[in-house]
């Protein structure tokens, strides 16, 4: 139950850090590259503060690396240049879609055999989310765009995967997201670049930073060595929703019955995913 809990505890973090980055870049005030950059710089500061509070400088250097880093960087950009151009729920599907690919790989690979519920389950949240997200109006993929989201599913994946052998979870994202600033902030000088942010925004990736990806991310560290990749590839599943509901509470975003029925589809699939997927060796 604790670690039910947990779980979705994190996802409502993921589905708050959506809505920050939604609200700060509506309009024309904070552009998608500055987000991320003060995003990242943000949550390596907290995550600093508390790590050499509780640990010490020592436990920098016990989790050093670079996959995390290198597949943190390659989620928050790819996630915001990609939505320059792509609608956001194409955006969503293919990130998501890319991510279950990601991850469920990566278990296959680590010997884990999931179950055929779990596969199950998986393709009927998948379908659910294609359905709630899908765009009323005519479609348009811009290829570049859908490959930086690709990427940027494929930068989470690994990163989420990488989380599991984590020692330290605080330690080991207070490293990512330090190492991960530095390059965020090079782009902003790149010709072409164009940073800017108004008083708001930059509220909002402040707390998106330290609170929603930066506790949020050390405390799914925690998690992952817990459950199985097919696991935790499918609870974040659930993100949309959570976020689509928050989206109707905070912002006031309509809700279509279709969207609903849409999102009880997604939470039945991961519910059969998971409950009746269930592995010998836990979720």
């Amino acid at each position: 139950m604790r670690l039910a809990l947990l779980t979705a505890l994190v996802m409502t973090a993921f589905a708050a850090n959506s809505l920050l980055n939604r609200a700060a870049l509506t309009g024309e005030g904070t552009d998608a590259l500055t987000f991320a950059a003060i995003r990242l710089a943000s949550g390596a500061a907290a995550l600093s503060a508390l790590v050499l509070a509780t640990r010490g400088a020592g436990a920098f250097r016990a989790a050093a690396g670079v996959i995390g880093p290198l597949s943190l960087l390659a989620y928050m950009l790819g996630f915001s240049l990609a939505y320059r151009t792509l609608d956001a729920g194409l955006g969503a599907l293919i990130l998501f879609g890319t991510v279950q690919l990601t991850m469920f790989g990566g278990g296959l690979i680590a010997g884990e055999r999931p179950p055929p519920a779990r596969w199950t389950g998986a393709a009927l949240a998948l379908a659910g989310l294609g359905w709630m997200v899908w765009p009323s109006g005519p479609v348009q993929v811009p290829p570049g765009a859908a490959a930086l989201m690709a990427a940027a599913g494929v930068g989470w994946g690994v990163y989420s995967l990488h989380g599991r052998r984590a020692a330290d979870p605080l330690s080991a994202t207070a490293m990512n997201f330090l190492l991960a600033t530095p390059a965020a902030a090079a782009l902003l000088l790149l010709p072409g670049a164009a940073p800017r942010a108004d008083p708001s925004g930059v509220a909002l990736a402040l707390a998106a930073g330290a609170l929603t990806s930066g506790l949020g991310y050390a405390l799914w560290y925690a998690v992952l060595p817990r459950i199985l990749p097919s696991a935790a590839a499918l609870a974040q599943l659930t993100v949309p929703v959570i976020a689509l509901a928050g989206g109707a509470l905070i912002l006031a975003e309509p809700v279509a019955p279709a969207t609903a029925l849409a999102a009880a589809l997604v939470l039945g699939g991961v519910a059969i995913g998971l409950l009746f997927g269930r592995h010998r060796r836990g979720l």
